[in-house]
């Protein structure tokens, strides 16, 4: 039964939003996708948001370009956290959308990630999930070190071989 419910406003949000999905496939939380408009069907998108709690749904995650008014909606007529992710499909870069959502009235709460953080809102609803979770929050903690490693090894080449090589390095190893 899916814990996570991460919609959309458009199938053009998918490409951005399956990196919510890869997120949350990483730490096996089960989730639910679907393609939902605050603007062109407002009733099934307040009826989603009315249920969501009732069927297990433990956090929500919404994602939108332009005017971005999903996750907002969502989070009115839901007593559960709401994670926006500002979308980058308007001529203005998703500014629009990130200022739609950050910018919600008192009482009504949604985090809000970058333009584009669709991975980070999977990581934040996983961080969500794991406050009852102890082995989901032993798998975060697993995967934070492992960026830590990271830095590190990648700070160890750097000192070794100076910034001038380990730049070719990144030239020569990077699209």
């Amino acid at each position: 039964m899916a814990i996570v419910s991460v919609v959309m406003g458009s199938d053009s949000d998918l490409p951005v939003m399956s990196l919510c999905l890869n997120a949350l496939e990483k730490f096996q939380i089960p989730f639910e996708v679907q393609i939902s408009s605050a603007h062109r069907v407002p009733e099934e998108t307040a009826e989603f948001a009315r249920r969501a709690a009732g069927r297990g749904i433990e956090v929500i995650v919404a994602g939108a370009g332009g005017a971005a008014h999903l996750a907002g909606v969502i989070a009115a007529l839901t007593p559960l956290p709401v994670i926006a992710v500002p979308i980058s499909s308007s001529p203005l870069g998703g500014i629009d959308a990130l200022y739609a959502m950050v910018q919600m009235p008192r009482g009504i709460p949604v985090a809000t990630v970058a333009v584009d953080g669709a991975y980070n809102a999977g990581l934040l609803a996983a961080q969500i999930c794991a406050v009852k979770e102890p082995a989901l929050r032993i798998k975060i903690a697993d995967y934070k070190n492992e960026l830590a490693r990271g830095v590190r090894e990648k700070n160890e080449k750097l000192q070794k071989s100076g910034y001038r090589q380990y730049l070719q390095y990144l030239q020569k190893n990077r699209p």
